[in-house]
């Protein structure tokens, strides 16, 4: 029963009418014409009485409603492609939501995964073991060979990026606390639509009412700033600031980058008063944008003091980072902070290969130039369709078009296609594919998203 009105709750989302895109009598006849022909789905999504369908009514009353799916039901992945329950084939521009830069089950991930779960996968961080170490290593070194972080000096090695952002906030409370003692010097910055995660400190740092609410009251002590707004920074970052938490492009928030010159006057205004400068390139870092760190090419004036990682570092395997400098570490103590399973030699060493890989030069630069080939075909959509896509954002592959309704619609219109693409923000598609898709799925990816925007238009 849960599943059948969860499928008709999505049916009647996916059935409201969109915007009419196009012009009345002959012109919307002709579009309708033409679309004739590339209408027919080649992926609807699965009945209630298929495989994914029964799959999913046996499996739902014993899990937590804490996300709403689509009906597919992925059991298989390689490369730029998922495969669902029926062995239908979909490119995803997602990887996970920015996870498998490497695409899907990379050889060699997997080949380390099996070796790794022979030799040694846990032992807690009581003891040293290989890997942790390692990895730490290669951070700090590739971190300040790419241009970024010049001073990064170490690293706690955890399990996720709310868990690595909650180990910035603590070591920054600790900051702040060792260089005034009298304890007024706690305050966190944060700005509007930023997301850094949902346990209760990363998620005070998200100023986001759909996701605070619920679990009010806050942690308190943050203060939420606007994003690019550089005469703002002054009376917002004080002397009783112990840090400010920013992402160098916001990802949930809508694919909104910041400005050199905000991260600049940050960074300037965080060294007048003593105050930390967090970077949050959890979505944003680790060669998505075409060099290492999102931040790599900013002069050493907006570097930060701590710097957190997730997603990519481990291709789906659960593992996260945080990097600090020798002002932040030196005031961490023994007992201060840990983790159970962070930094464990199986999840450390699949980053330490994962990392080796996202640092390389040549891969940096193919991400740039397939970029452009998803701006040349977002610029053709933009004047294709110009009453719903409205702006394109972003650098890399992270990238975003803005369109002016709902993308539900198009959304369901892609995966019925076999594409498979998300949002982010308000009315934001957001595009984060593998670092390794090619300039062939691409082009086959942005047909079929214009052939989905066909179809809405013809429905609306």
């Amino acid at each position: 029963m849960a599943f059948r009105t969860a499928l008709r709750r999505v049916a009647a989302v996916n059935a409201a009418p969109a915007t009419r895109l196009a012009g009345a009598g002959a012109g919307a006849a002709a579009a309708r014409r033409s679309y004739a022909t590339a209408s027919q789905l080649t992926h609807p999504d699965p009945t209630e009485d298929s495989p994914s369908g029964k799959m999913v009514r046996e499996h739902v009353p014993y899990m937590v409603t804490t996300y709403s799916r689509p009906p597919p039901v992925f059991v298989k992945g390689k490369g730029s492609y998922l495969w669902d329950l029926e062995d239908r084939k979909y490119l995803d521009f997602t990887s996970g939501i920015a996870v498998n830069s490497l695409g899907h089950c990379d050889e060699e991930f997997s080949k380390i995964i099996a070796e790794q779960a022979q030799e040694l996968v846990h032992a807690s961080n009581l003891y040293y073991n290989p890997w942790t170490g390692a990895l730490s290593k290669l951070l700090v070194e590739s971190t300040k060979a790419s241009g970024g972080m010049h001073d990064a000096s170490s690293v706690f090695v955890c399990n996720s990026g709310s868990e690595a952002n909650e180990a910035g906030i603590k070591f920054a409370r600790k900051v702040g606390k060792v260089l005034d003692p009298s304890g007024s010097k706690v305050e966190i910055v944060c700005f509007q639509n930023a997301f850094h995660g949902r346990t209760m400190g990363s998620l005070s740092a998200t100023p986001n009412p759909k996701y605070q609410a619920p679990f009010a009251p806050m942690v308190p002590g943050f203060k939420v700033g606007t994003y690019n707004d550089i005469a703002a920074i002054p009376s917002l970052v004080t002397e009783k600031t112990c840090s400010v938490i920013v992402e160098p492009i916001q990802g949930e928030g809508g694919v909104m980058p910041a400005t050199e010159e905000f991260l600049v006057a940050l960074g300037k205004r965080c060294r007048e008063v003593g105050a930390l400068l967090h970077y949050d390139e959890i979505q944003c870092g680790l060669a998505r944008t075409g060099t290492f760190w999102a931040h790599s090419s900013l002069p050493k004036e907006a570097h930060p003091d701590i710097l957190t990682t997730a997603k990519a570092i481990g291709n789906g395997f659960p593992i996260a980072a945080t990097i600090v400098n020798e002002h932040v570490a030196s005031k961490i103590k023994v007992g201060d902070h840990g983790t159970t399973f962070g930094g464990n030699p199986l999840a450390c060493r699949l980053a330490h290969y994962i990392v080796g890989r996202l640092a390389d030069k040549q891969l940096q630069e193919g991400v740039k130039a397939k970029s452009e080939v998803f701006l040349r075909g977002f610029e053709k959509l933009r004047n294709k369709f110009p009453s719903l896509v409205k702006e394109v954002r972003g650098k890399g592959l992270i990238l975003g078009l803005q369109l002016s309704e709902d993308p539900t619609p198009v959304i369901k219109a892609a995966r019925e296609r076999g594409l498979l693409v998300i949002t982010a923000g308000t009315n934001t598609l957001r595009f984060v594919p593998s670092l390794l898709v090619t300039e062939g799925e691409i082009e086959e990816g942005l047909k079929i998203l214009e052939e989905s925007f066909e179809a809405v238009m013809v429905k609306a």
